[in-house]
C-alpha cells in the first residue's frame, strides 16, 4: 500500500518543504509544489477514476492517468527544513523553471523577473539604456507568448483594456521582462477579441478582451525604443497587469 501520510514526528521535523510529483510510467516530474505536513499527498487523494473525462486540470488528468494504469504517483521531497514559507517559495520557483513541460497553470513566484534565461539576456536587461517616452504609447508585456508566437501576433491580442483610452494611444510597444522587442502602429480602432480576427491566438471569442490590427512602426521609431529598457517608473516588480500607458 503506498504511503499517503507522514508519521506525526516526521511531519513536525520536515517544517516547510518543496516536493515533486513523479509519473512512474516514464519517470517525469510533472508537478512541483511547496507545503508542510501532508501537503505532498493531497493531490492524489480523493480522486475518482470514474470521472476521468470530466477533469480539465492538467495535473489531475496526469494523476488519473497514472491511477488508471494501476500505478501510484511518486512523491519526492526535494528539499525540506525551511523555517518559513517564503524560503520554500524561492526553491519552488527555481525548480518550476528547471523542469520543462510541467502541468502548472501558474509559473513560480518571481519567475517573470528572476526566472531562467540565457546569460546574454541577463546582461542586456541590466546594461541596456532606458528609452525616453517621446509620445503617448502603450506598453504590453508578452513574456508568456514571446517564444510561441511572432512578436506582432503576441502583442496584438487579447487584452483587458479601456478601449476608449487605448484608441488614444497610437504606438504599442511589446516588451519581454522589461526589454522592448517590437513597436507597432494600430491602423484602425481596437476591436473585440474574436477567433475570426485573431486566429493565431484564440480558439474562442473573448468578449471582454480587445486587440488591434497594425503594422510595424517606421525605422526612426524602432530605433528610439526597440532594444532598450522600459524605464523603472513603468515597471513594478510583481505587478500583474500586462498593459501600461505611458505619456511624455
Amino acid at each position: 500500500m503506498p504511503t499517503d501520510s507522514f508519521p506525526s514526528e516526521v511531519a513536525d521535523r520536515l517544517k516547510w518543504y518543496v516536493y515533486r510529483l513523479i509519473d512512474p510510467r516514464n519517470g517525469e516530474t510533472f508537478y512541483v509544489g511547496k507545503g508542510e505536513k501532508d501537503r505532498v499527498f493531497k493531490h492524489a487523494k480523493g480522486l475518482d477514476t470514474n470521472d476521468f473525462g470530466e477533469v480539465s486540470d492538467p495535473k489531475l488528468q496526469r494523476i488519473k492517468g497514472i491511477q488508471l494504469a494501476g500505478l501510484d504517483v511518486g512523491h519526492i521531497i526535494h528539499r525540506h527544513g525551511f523555517a518559513t514559507q517564503r524560503a520554500a517559495y524561492e526553491v519552488e520557483a527555481a525548480l518550476i523553471d528547471a523542469y520543462p513541460g510541467l502541468t502548472h497553470k501558474v509559473r513560480g513566484q518571481g519567475s517573470a523577473d528572476y526566472g531562467c534565461r540565457h546569460v546574454d539576456e541577463i546582461i542586456a536587461e541590466h546594461t541596456a539604456e532606458e528609452f525616453q517616452v517621446c509620445e503617448r504609447l502603450m506598453l504590453i508585456c508578452i513574456n508568456k507568448l514571446y517564444y510561441t508566437h511572432s512578436i506582432y501576433e503576441a502583442v496584438r491580442c487579447a487584452w483587458k483594456v479601456n478601449v476608449d483610452r487605448a484608441n488614444r494611444y497610437n504606438l504599442v510597444l511589446a516588451h519581454v521582462r522589461g526589454m522592448v522587442v517590437g513597436a507597432f502602429r494600430p491602423t484602425q480602432p481596437w476591436i473585440v477579441a474574436t477567433k475570426a480576427d485573431f486566429p493565431a491566438q484564440l480558439d474562442n471569442d473573448i468578449p471582454d478582451r480587445w486587440g488591434f490590427i497594425g503594422e510595424p512602426a517606421d525605422d526612426e521609431v524602432q530605433n528610439l525604443y526597440v532594444g532598450k529598457r522600459v524605464p523603472a517608473r513603468f515597471q513594478k516588480k510583481g505587478a500583474r497587469g500586462p498593459v501600461r500607458y505611458c505619456n511624455p
